[in-house]
C-alpha cells in the first residue's frame, strides 16, 4: 500500500509540469466563492486557500456521496466507520473533526453536542456547489472555524422552467431515485428537489465483543442505509433594492450499526431565510436567520436506549460598504443558540447562545489586495474571545500571484465534550489557535497550479484519552503542512491533481505522548481525476490515496496507507437523456479509515438521467 500511495503521489506530481506548458487549448473558468470573505468574490483573488466544487462537476465525478466527492482534496483526511451512510468525520488541515464549520445556505449545521457535521446524512442530489475555505475562519464565523470552513448550497434554479430526474442500482443492493423541477423569471425563482438513497450496506465492524475493540461486537451482517430528502427553495425580487430568498432541506435516514446501538433514525433539518437591501452600487444589507436540527432515535433490535436532539437557530445583520473605488468595508453581527431539546443524556449544561460582532476591511492597491478581520464572540459559557486575521495578496507578472495570512481562532467545548455521563469532563477550557500560511499560485488560459504551506499551534486541544475513557486536553499542538494542487485541460483532456502534506503533532513538553501523531490523520494524502469526452462518450478516473495513520493518541494502533481507482463512463442518449455508469475500488483492496470498521470493495454503478439542455 505503501508503494501504491507513492505511486499516486508521483502522478499528481507529474501532471503539474503540463498545467505550465500548456497555455492553450483550454478555456479559463471565473468562478465566484462567497465563503472566504462573506461577500461574492473571484475565486482567484482569494487570500485564503480555496476551492469551488460546482454542479458540473458533481454530476461528472458520480460520485456516491459527499464524503466520496470531498475525499482526498487539498487539506482533508476523510475516515469512514463502515461504509455509505455512516458515521464520517472530515479533518481539514489536520485539525479535529469539530474544527471545520459547517454551513448549509448559510446556516451552521455542526450539532452542538458533538460538534460534529452530520455529512452523510446531506445528499449529493440536492447540492448545487461546495466552497471549501482552508485555514482559520474565527474572524468572520467565530467559533468551530480553527480548521477552515465548507459551505454548501443547495440547488438553484436559472433560466425556464425544466424538470430532471435520476434513476440508478448498483452493487449491495444499492437504489436510488431523484427529481426535481424548477426555474426563474423576470423577478423571481423557485425548484424543489427529492431523493431517495438505499443500500443493504456491507458489515461495517468486524469488532471484538471480549476485547470492546471497534464496535464492541461480531455481528457478521449487512449494516444497511436509507436517506430520504426533500428542498424547497425560491427567491423573490420586490423591486429594484429589496430581495427576499428562502431554502429549506430535510433529510430523513435509517441506519443499522454493529454493537450496543444497532440501528437508529435520524432527521437532519435546515431551514434558513435571507433578505437583501441595495439601494446602490456601494450598499448593500443583508439580514438572514436560520435553524438547523438534527435528531437520532437510537435502538438495540426493537428496545429503544434513547435520543439525541440538537437545535441550532441563528441570525445574522451584515452590511457592506464600498468606502471607495476597490475598498469594501463590512460590518455584522451574529446571534446563535444551541439547544439540547429531548436528549436523554442528561447533560448538566444543555442551553447556550452565542453573540458575534465582527468588521472587515477588503482593499485594492494597484497590485495588491488586503484583507484584514476582527471579531469577538461572547459565549454565555465561556466569555470574551477575540479573534483577528490578516491577509496580503499580490499579482506578479506571468499570472503569478503571493499569498500570506496569520489568523488566530477558537472553540468552545461540545455540550458531549463537558457532560457526557461516560466520558465527559465539565471542567475543559476553550481550545485557542494561532495560525501562518504562505501561498505561491499561477494561472493562466485554462490552467493553474498552487502551493501553500501553513502552520497551525492550538492550545488545551480538546481530545479523547482511550487510556482513561474520558475527554482530556493536549496542552500544546503543533501542524504544518503544505498544499499542491493543479488543474488544466489539455487536447481535451481534463486533469486535476491534488497533494496534501500534513505533520499533526502532540508538542506537550513532558507528555508521554511527546511528539506522537495526533490520531486518525493520514500524513500524505492524493488524488488524481482525469476526464475525457469523446463526442457523445465522457470516461474519467480517479485515484485517491493515502499513508499510513494511527488510530489511537498513543500512536500503537496504526492503519496502513491505501491506494484506489474508481472508473466512470457516460454516454448521451439524445440531447436530454444520459446513461452513467461507475466502478468504484476498481482493484478491490482491502483498507479502512477507522481501526475494526469496514471498507466497500469492488462497487458497481449503473443509472440514467434526464436533464433538458
Amino acid at each position: 500500500m505503501k508503494l501504491q500511495t507513492r505511486i499516486l503521489s508521483l502522478a499528481v506530481l507529474s501532471t503539474l509540469p503540463l498545467m505550465a506548458a500548456a497555455q492553450d487549448e483550454a478555456t479559463a473558468l471565473d468562478q465566484v466563492l462567497v465563503t472566504a470573505t462573506r461577500t461574492p468574490i473571484a475565486l482567484q483573488d482569494s487570500i485564503s486557500p480555496a476551492q469551488v466544487i460546482d454542479r458540473a462537476e458533481i454530476e461528472r465525478s458520480q460520485a456516491p456521496s459527499l464524503q466520496d466527492l470531498l475525499r482526498g482534496r487539498a487539506g482533508i483526511n476523510l475516515n469512514n466507520s463502515g461504509g455509505l451512510g455512516k458515521q464520517s468525520s472530515l479533518f481539514l488541515r489536520g485539525t479535529n473533526s469539530a474544527h471545520t464549520l459547517v454551513l448549509v445556505d448559510g446556516v451552521r449545521i455542526n450539532t452542538g453536542d458533538l460538534g460534529l457535521a452530520m455529512l452523510q446524512d446531506l445528499p449529493l442530489a440536492q447540492i448545487e456547489r461546495v466552497e471549501i475555505v482552508r485555514g482559520p475562519q474565527s474572524s468572520l464565523y467565530g467559533a468551530d472555524a480553527i480548521g477552515g470552513v465548507i459551505q454548501i448550497f443547495t440547488r438553484r434554479n436559472a433560466g425556464q422552467f425544466a424538470p430532471h430526474l435520476q434513476l440508478g442500482a448498483g452493487s449491495n443492493g444499492l437504489r436510488e431515485a431523484s427529481g426535481g423541477f424548477g426555474g426563474s423569471g423576470e423577478r423571481g425563482w423557485f425548484g424543489t428537489d427529492i431523493a431517495y438513497q438505499h443500500t443493504d450496506g456491507i458489515n461495517a465492524c468486524r469488532g471484538n465483543p471480549i476485547t470492546f475493540a471497534g464496535c464492541g461486537a461480531d455481528e457478521p451482517d449487512r449494516d444497511g442505509y436509507r436517506n430520504l430528502s426533500m428542498s424547497l427553495r425560491g427567491g423573490y425580487a420586490l423591486g429594484d433594492a429589496w430581495h427576499v430568498e428562502g431554502t429549506a432541506l430535510r433529510a430523513e435516514g435509517e441506519n443499522h450499526y454493529d454493537g450496543y446501538y444497532n440501528y437508529s433514525e435520524t432527521l437532519q433539518q435546515v431551514l434558513g431565510g435571507k433578505v437583501r437591501y441595495t439601494p446602490g452600487a456601494r450598499f448593500n444589507l443583508t439580514v438572514s436567520a436560520g435553524r438547523a436540527d438534527n435528531e437520532s432515535q437510537n435502538y438495540n433490535g426493537s428496545t429503544w436506549l434513547g435520543a439525541a436532539q440538537t437545535h441550532r437557530d441563528t441570525a445574522s445583520v451584515q452590511a457592506d460598504i464600498g468606502v471607495a473605488e476597490g475598498q469594501l468595508l463590512s460590518a455584522g453581527v451574529d446571534w446563535s443558540q444551541d439547544n439540547l431539546d429531548g436528549s436523554s443524556a442528561g447533560y448538566g449544561v444543555d442551553s447556550r447562545d452565542n453573540t458575534g460582532v465582527f468588521v472587515q476591511y477588503q482593499g485594492r492597491f494597484g497590485a495588491h489586495h488586503l484583507q484584514a478581520n476582527v471579531r469577538n464572540d461572547d459565549n454565555e459559557q465561556f466569555g470574551n474571545h477575540t479573534t483577528g486575521s490578516l491577509g496580503w495578496g499580490m499579482e506578479l507578472d506571468g499570472g503569478f500571484r503571493l499569498n500570506a495570512s496569520y489568523g488566530t481562532a477558537f472553540k468552545a467545548p461540545t455540550f458531549s465534550d463537558l457532560y457526557d455521563p461516560w466520558s465527559g469532563v465539565p471542567t475543559l477550557d476553550p481550545e485557542t489557535s494561532r495560525s501562518a500560511n504562505l501561498g505561491i499560485a499561477q494561472q493562466g488560459d485554462g490552467w493553474r497550479w498552487g502551493l501553500d504551506v501553513y502552520e497551525t499551534r492550538i492550545d488545551d486541544l480538546i481530545t479523547y484519552d482511550a487510556t482513561i475513557f474520558m475527554m482530556s486536553q493536549v496542552e500544546k499542538a503543533r501542524i504544518r503542512g503544505a498544499e499542491l494542487t493543479g488543474a488544466i485541460t489539455v487536447a481535451g483532456v481534463d486533469i486535476s491533481a491534488q497533494l496534501s502534506h500534513t505533520d499533526p503533532r502532540n508538542r506537550t513538553d513532558g507528555s508521554a505522548q511527546f511528539d506522537n501523531w495526533l490520531a486518525r490523520r493520514a500524513q500524505n494524502t492524493a488524488r488524481l481525476d482525469i476526464d475525457r469526452r469523446f463526442g457523445d462518450f465522457r470516461a474519467g478516473i480517479t485515484a485517491n490515496g493515502a499513508g499510513k495513520r494511527y488510530d489511537d493518541a498513543a500512536n500503537t494502533v496504526r492503519l496502513g496507507g491505501y491506494g484506489t481507482v474508481d472508473l466512470r463512463l457516460e454516454y448521451a442518449i439524445s440531447r436530454d437523456w444520459s446513461v452513467l455508469g461507475r466502478v468504484s475500488n476498481l482493484f478491490d483492496r482491502d483498507y479502512e479509515t477507522v481501526a475494526w470498521y469496514n471498507q466497500p470493495g469492488r462497487e458497481y454503478r449503473l443509472s440514467v438521467r434526464y436533464q433538458p439542455n
